[in-house]
């Protein structure tokens, strides 16, 4: 287990058929990994790991990939949601322009 894995609460958010649901999907691959190169070409690895996409865990909605694409897509979330969360105002606070000014 990755260190990752050890802090992250990914694990409890998982189905509880996780286990065989990632079996299938990689079986339906052909554990290969399905990521389209530049060139339009599918990825020739070795699909290690299942990754999903949306809200909910659907066999629609998961794809499988190696290890180097699982990274990258997942750096990838990592900065989506950094850029979701500071596009959303910080909670506004009444400031003091000063003390002979009261509050505003």
């Amino acid at each position: 287990m990755s260190g990752q894995w050890k802090t992250s609460r990914r694990r409890e958010e998982l189905p509880p058929d996780w286990p065989a649901l990632r079996e299938a999907q990689l079986r339906r691959d052909d554990y290969r990994c399905v990521w389209i190169l530049p060139s339009g070409q599918r990825c020739p690895n070795k699909a290690t790991d299942v990754d999903h996409y949306g809200e909910k865990w659907e066999h629609h909605k998961l794809r499988s990939l190696c290890s180097g694409h699982h990274d990258k897509r997942t750096a990838q979330q990592g900065v989506e949601e950094a850029a979701r969360r500071r596009a959303v105002p910080p909670r506004s606070r009444r400031q003091r322009k000063h003390p002979s000014q009261g509050w505003r």
